[in-house]
């Protein structure tokens, strides 16, 4: 081996053993911290819930029930109402509407029926009334049917029918005494008025 070779082979070990001897001094750091999170000690305690505010807390306000029965600003307007339906009347021995008694049943109802159906416990009564002939008995049938037939009426155009009452006086409340037709014509007919209301 020749001069020349011996410097190479000199320089390529001692290149070798650089490094190698660079690579073992390789310095080791402290092991890394660990990944955020939290400890097993911790994850073991349930999670309290979050704070509740008082506003929340408190149960939602309860809204007012309608009110049963109106106030008095509206029984008088009910009662207008129903001084302008004027007494619907039948001819002699029937109780079927005449055109005139659906016309008279016509007047201001859709109004009434509007106010009504906001107050479910106000009532109304159809009387029914006939003239002083043929028993008490049969007059008090006769205008129990004639209330009947305003009623089906008032309840066809949208008054409930549980609002609406029915009583029949018969010949025992004329609106007059004479002894004829004209008279007799008068006292054949239903009349509207409100019930009795009970006290509050």
């Amino acid at each position: 081996m020749n001069h020349a070779q011996k410097r190479t082979l000199i320089a390529v070990a001692a290149v070798t053993l650089l490094t190698a001897a660079c690579a073992k001094k390789v310095a080791v750091g402290p092991p890394p911290p660990p990944a955020p999170g939290p400890t097993p000690a911790v994850a073991s305690k349930p999670v309290p819930p979050p704070p509740v505010h008082a506003a929340a807390a408190m149960p939602p306000a309860a809204t007012s029930p309608a009110p049963k029965y109106p106030n008095a600003v509206t029984r008088a307007r009910i009662d207008q109402l129903l001084a302008k339906i004027e007494d619907a009347y039948f001819d002699y021995d029937k109780y079927a509407l005449r055109p005139d008694a659906l016309q008279a049943l016509q007047a201001d109802s859709a109004e009434l029926r509007d106010i009504l159906k906001d107050y479910p416990n106000y009532k109304l009564t159809v009387e029914g009334h006939a003239d002083e002939r043929g028993s008490a008995e049969y007059n008090v049938a006769l205008g129990d049917r004639r209330a009947g037939a305003a009623k089906d009426y008032l309840v066809g155009i949208g008054i409930p029918a549980d609002q609406l009452n029915v009583l029949s006086y018969g010949k025992e409340k004329p609106v007059c005494q004479e002894h004829d037709e004209a008279c007799w014509q008068r006292n054949r007919r239903i009349h509207i008025v409100a019930a009795a209301q009970p006290q509050k």
